[in-house]
């Protein structure tokens, strides 16, 4: 008679993986949009995603957080920070497509970004920028809008985080 009560022992190691992707820091929106761009310009409906990022700024992964319409894509922070949590990220990057080729970004866009932030914030996982691609182009929430604060209004100064301290003493 076989015993019911055995239990079997599993091991699990990790391994050290060369990165999937580049090792190359992202230190500013442009360069964002020349790591993700191409990738992001060829769908034919929104695509949210989250770029889960070290200290230095290095891609750990990404994530495409929602894959929605022609104009619409849902972004819950639950679904965001989910992939940063379990990455141990430093920071994210959020990044979603326009697929009319219009980059400028929505209402919706705004509070979503704005939300986000917030959830980073209480987290202690800095929205580094939200970059929107449309075409051959994208728009920076960091460069041109007050949402992502450059005075440290949100905990850490952003846009320094952004910027690797050998970038700025030059």
């Amino acid at each position: 008679m076989e015993q019911m009560n055995e239990l079997k022992v599993v091991s699990i190691r990790l391994v050290d993986e060369p990165p999937l992707f580049s090792k190359r820091e992202l230190t500013s929106p442009k360069a964002v949009f020349e790591f993700m761009g191409q990738e992001l310009q060829k769908y034919d409906r929104e695509f949210f995603c989250v770029l889960n990022l070290k200290s230095n700024n290095q891609v750990i992964n990404m994530n495409v957080v929602s894959v929605g319409t022609l104009n619409t894509a849902l972004a819950h922070p639950r679904e965001v920070f989910k992939s940063a949590i379990l990455s141990n990220a430093a920071g994210i990057m959020l990044l979603h497509n326009h697929p009319s080729g219009n980059c400028t970004p929505s209402r919706e866009d705004c509070r979503v970004t704005k939300r986000m932030l917030a959830a980073g914030e209480i987290m202690g996982i800095p929205v580094m920028d939200h970059v929107i691609v449309a075409g051959n182009d994208y728009y920076s929430f960091l460069e041109n809008e007050n949402i992502i604060k450059k005075d440290g209004n949100y905990g850490e100064n952003i846009a320094e985080k952004f910027v690797p301290q050998r970038e700025r003493a030059r």
